[in-house]
């Protein structure tokens, strides 16, 4: 490391153990007197250094011990202080976004919520896609139907799933159609994209955010994505915010790449990477040619 990168570096973990062990959110005055910078300062260079505010990382901090003591099968009320949280209100704010569903319902593995889902073939294989009255929760690439169904159960345990058919479900149709005409399977132009429902913390959102805007036929190494985000030592992190996109094609994570340039993995599997990417960027070529 740069000798004169090595003390803010220094400085900027003593930042991140400090708001680690914070009961309370420290105010980024409070954080910038401690850490003998400017606010501005500290704000940047904290983003850069872990990809998100220091105000985000608390917040997500909190939000990932209250999914490990729900998932763990801790009361609510419990589970909302364990965390750090002064009250109940405060996690009810950003549920929607940070659960994808209130904190019950995620404990009780989405009870409550009522899922639709279908199913349809595509050039990759069986496609499913899955919606809560909020938004798309899930589309995802597999072998067969059977495959498809055993995963949204297997993520949504207590959720009434009701598989309905092509037709006659307006959002799961319009994902259908969007992919297959942004992946050159349909000729029609692409319908606007129904709301998303899927439980991320804020650098997750970042992370697939910025995937959105990698053009097709084109990838990014994992490096190249964290720089993009203002978090360049951020790699790893990006990596497992791929890993855990549930929105396949729709959220684009195909087109990263490791460093070397080799495809590496993908949780609906490398052939299909491959043979995704091969074909974004024959449908590149051609439209460049033209």
């Amino acid at each position: 490391m740069n000798a004169q990168l090595a003390p803010l570096a220094e400085t900027l973990e003593r930042v991140r153990a400090r708001i680690e062990h914070a009961d309370e959110p420290p105010t980024l005055d409070a954080l910038a007197q401690f850490a003998q910078l400017s606010p501005s300062h500290l704000q940047r260079a904290f983003r850069r250094r872990y990809g998100m505010s220091p105000a985000e990382y608390h917040r997500a901090r909190r939000f990932g011990q209250l999914k490990a003591a729900l998932r763990d099968g801790a009361a609510v009320t419990d589970a909302v202080y364990e965390a750090g949280f002064g009250s109940g209100s405060r996690v009810y704010e950003h549920s929607d976004r940070l659960l994808g569903m209130t904190p019950a319902s995620y404990r009780a593995g989405g009870a409550g919520a009522s899922i639709r889902y279908t199913t349809t073939a595509t050039p990759l294989g069986r496609l499913l896609v899955a919606a809560t009255a909020r938004g798309i929760c899930a589309v995802t690439l597999g072998a067969d139907d059977a495959e498809l169904e055993a995963r949204l159960a297997a993520e949504f345990p207590h959720a009434a799933r009701e598989r309905v058919d092509a037709g006659r479900e307006e959002w799961l149709d319009a994902v259908i159609a969007h992919i297959a005409s942004e992946l050159g399977w349909s000729d029609a132009d692409a319908p606007a994209l129904p709301p998303l429902d899927v439980a991320a913390t804020a650098f997750q959102w970042r992370v697939w955010d910025a995937l959105t805007r990698i053009p097709a036929g084109e990838t990014r190494s994992y490096g190249e994505l964290a720089a993009a985000i203002g978090a360049p030592k951020a790699a790893r992190a990006v990596g497992n915010a791929c890993g855990n996109n549930r929105l396949a094609l729709i959220v684009p994570c195909h087109r990263v790449v490791r460093e070397d340039g080799t495809p590496g993995g993908w949780r609906w599997g490398v052939e299909r990477k491959r043979n995704l990417l091969a074909r974004e960027q024959r449908m590149a070529g051609r439209q460049e040619r033209l």
